[in-house]
């Protein structure tokens, strides 16, 4: 059973972490679950519903988004799967942080989660396992289709160091990563079935993820599944910067898709 709502505290945060820093002005506590490395932000007013908004990868770069929820009250957490793209071990790491996170601080049941670029491996496998326990997604230019990126099997250039560490991630050979069925681009039913909302911002000269290889087909497909998805498209922008100058309509969605 979880906790009493008010262990959602600092001080029971400290109590099982026990390091204290900061971001932007805000208290962060840094500590580890599974044994990876996580940090928390708590807002100086948290919202009463506990809602809070997840990171996968990049914490702290193009954060407008982020700042501006922890202002309005949202926890922002962030546990540190670099590398590993998404796969099976490390959708278990975050069911872990997931678990910890509801069932001893108390914090809402179903997070907005935020992804940029390889970011969005991690979040679509998160919540494609897990679609009861999302409330939204905000991808940023987001990886759809390893192939796409880091595989550079279409038009991207991809990354061979990085699609070398994204195969031992995965525990796939080359021929068997090609024929992979567990990339997000192709398991978005459960997502659309649950009913779980989300928006893409993506830029129109993004060369390293192709909208056209990424976003594009599964906007497409979402919305066959009767999903609801939006799409911003940013002309003349190619994979950064992410974000928008103005993060207002990202902020407005994840307020009003956050039970």
């Amino acid at each position: 059973m979880p906790t009493p709502r008010s262990s959602f505290t600092g001080e029971a945060i400290l109590h099982k972490w026990g390091r204290l820093t900061h971001w932007e002005g805000y208290v962060c506590y840094d500590g580890q679950v599974a044994g990876r490395d996580c940090k928390l932000v708590l807002p100086d007013a948290p919202d009463p519903r506990r809602r809070w908004a997840w990171r996968a990868e990049f914490f702290g770069q193009f954060g407008g988004v982020d700042l501006e929820l922890v202002r309005l009250g949202f926890a922002l957490a962030y546990m540190d799967v670099q590398d590993l793209y998404g796969c099976p071990a490390a959708v278990g790491y975050w069911d872990a942080f997931y678990d910890w996170a509801v069932e001893s601080l108390g914090m809402a049941t179903r997070p907005a989660l935020i992804g940029l670029s390889r970011g969005g491996l991690m979040v679509y496998n998160w919540a494609i396992r897990n679609p009861d326990k999302t409330a939204c997604i905000y991808a940023d230019a987001p990886v759809m289709d390893f192939k796409s990126w880091p595989g550079g099997k279409g038009s991207s250039p991809g990354s061979p160091a990085d699609w070398e560490k994204c195969l031992q991630a995965y525990g796939l050979s080359e021929a068997e990563a090609l024929a992979y069925p567990g990339n997000p681009l192709d398991n978005l039913a459960p997502l659309a079935q649950a009913g779980v909302p989300a928006i893409h911002v993506c830029g129109m000269a993004d060369e390293d993820v192709p909208v056209s290889e990424n976003t594009a087909p599964a906007a497409e497909r979402y919305r066959e599944l009767g999903g609801a998805m939006t799409v911003l498209l940013k002309g003349g922008v190619g994979h950064h910067p992410h974000g928008l100058d103005n993060p207002t309509p990202i902020v407005e969605f994840i307020r009003k898709h956050t039970p």
